[in-house]
């Protein structure tokens, strides 16, 4: 008998998930505690990520003093900075689906 391999999802699986991310707003937490906000465009095998129409919120000791985001427009995040990255939801049904096709 076999022993049980499991398998990760194959690359076409793979990236047709993240041609569904394209062009939906993404929230990227990054290891210096800046947050940018923006359209997603494209990624590489690094992680890099690019961003369009990005903003940056800078970290905040006071959970309310959040401040003016600054528009960096174009922005190139690297890989190795990536703490988290979250789909910021337009609707609740985006929400929903992007959740069910886990």
């Amino acid at each position: 008998m076999a022993p049980l391999q499991l398998e990760a999802p194959s690359s076409s699986q793979a990236r047709q998930k993240l041609e569904g991310l394209l062009n939906k707003n993404m929230r990227i937490r990054m290891t210096d505690g800046r947050t940018l906000v923006g359209l997603f465009l494209c990624t590489d095998r690094d992680c890099n990520v690019i961003l369009g129409s990005a903003q940056e919120f800078l970290k905040s000791s006071d959970m309310f003093s959040q401040g003016e985001p600054r528009v960096l427009g174009l922005a190139m995040i690297p890989g190795h900075h990536v703490v988290s990255i979250e789909v910021e939801a337009d609707t609740l049904a985006d929400a929903q689906c992007f959740r069910g096709s886990h």
